[in-house]
């Protein structure tokens, strides 16, 4: 069962923290002890030893820079204030992640079509055999590039040049832009967003409605066309008093049931428990209310077609704020026994894992580039 994460923010911690993720995760827990990335960023989950470990054979890896609104303190470099800067901000993690992929390609690949998806999948279906020195090669991870918020399209026409660049999804919102309203500053979508979503259709974009505002997501649902999923995104009916538009409602799972989207499970304390905090400890959290929102959303569904994980890890928290049971990326590997517990067959729970996302990919992507 090959692990697929919706969501990871591989190219903001690279530039903002100079993390190296072909090392392990304790590699880089060793290397930040003792300075302050932790305290702005949590201990990393993330590593390419604990992506082989729990199978992770591929990522929606962010392009992901805040506004300057919202910037945490001097060392957050990665903010904007006008599209121009969201646009040079943008480019340069797509720029990482090609560095990334053309100096480790035995570690990541980039994945812009079936045919770059079905040779990373392939590569990880054989044998895992040592080298002449002992050595595990290990299985290259796939990257999908998401645009998480999407201020870096200064106008739509751009579109095609990030298309051939390889962005193949596109998130409208983090907070609200100039095309819809996102997290804690609702509003609609704008006249801008439906040319944006427009465009979008030509080069068939995944459209992520995660961090949009409702009545802005209602309204996508309607208008796109093409593939409409949402990165991570819990439900909100299960957090009851968040006073957040942050989680997704049971509107707007409906709505992406009946276009034959996924939902990916954030297992994220303060996502999983109302008025967490890290005072509260990691004990109080536990895996057991990720299988919630997971069968939360297979309940809507009848079946187990339209949800998956991801875990934004690494994107604003780390150790310290996952349930009891993670310590990195390779324990999200421990909810197939809780599933198996609740009912949910071997079939079901490939698709949780993996599978309903790479269906979904193969929607999204071309044939050959």
């Amino acid at each position: 069962m090959i692990l697929v994460d919706a969501h990871e923010d591989l190219a903001y911690n690279m530039l903002t923290f100079g993390r190296d993720y072909t090392l392990s995760a304790e590699e880089t827990r060793l290397r930040e002890r003792g300075s302050e990335v932790p305290l702005h960023n949590g201990d990393t989950l993330l590593g390419w030893t604990e992506y082989q470990r729990g199978q992770v054979g591929v990522v929606f890896s962010t392009l992901f820079a805040a506004p300057a609104r919202r910037k945490q303190g001097p060392w957050e470099i990665l903010t904007y204030a006008t599209p121009e800067q969201a646009h040079r901000l943008y480019r340069n993690q797509m720029d990482a992640y090609h560095r990334l992929v053309d100096d480790h390609p035995d570690k990541f690949r980039l994945i812009q079509s079936i045919k770059d998806l079905d040779e990373v999948l392939a590569d990880w279906e054989r044998e895992d055999e040592p080298d002449e020195s002992g050595v595990k090669p290990g299985h290259p991870v796939g990257l999908v590039p998401l645009m998480e918020g999407a201020e870096g399209v200064r106008q739509p026409a751009e579109l095609e040049e990030w298309w051939q660049r390889g962005l193949r999804l596109i998130g409208p919102s983090w907070a609200g832009t100039r095309f819809a309203g996102g997290t804690h500053e609702p509003g609609p979508l704008t006249k801008e967003g439906f040319a944006l979503l427009e465009t979008m259709a030509d080069f068939n974009f995944g459209l992520d409605l995660s961090h949009m505002d409702e009545k802005a997501a209602l309204r996508a649902l309607d208008a796109y066309p093409g593939v409409i999923f949402a990165s991570h995104s819990n439900a909100a009916a299960l957090l009851n008093g968040a006073e957040t538009n942050r989680h997704i409602t049971s509107q707007m799972i409906s709505g992406l049931i009946e276009r034959d989207g996924v939902i990916g499970v954030v297992p994220y304390n303060r996502f999983l428990m109302v008025g967490w905090s890290q005072d509260d400890g990691r004990s109080e959290v536990s895996l057991q209310r990720v299988v919630a929102h997971i069968d939360y959303i297979c309940q809507m569904a009848g079946d187990a077609r339209h949800v998956g994980l991801g875990s934004d890890f690494d994107g604003g928290f780390g150790w310290q704020s996952v349930p009891v049971e993670v310590d990195t990326i390779a324990d999200l590997r421990k909810i197939v026994p809780l599933l198996a517990e609740k009912g949910y067959t071997e079939e079901d729970i490939a698709a949780i894992l993996g599978e309903n996302w790479l269906t979904l990919l193969r929607r999204v992507l071309p044939e050959g580039v």
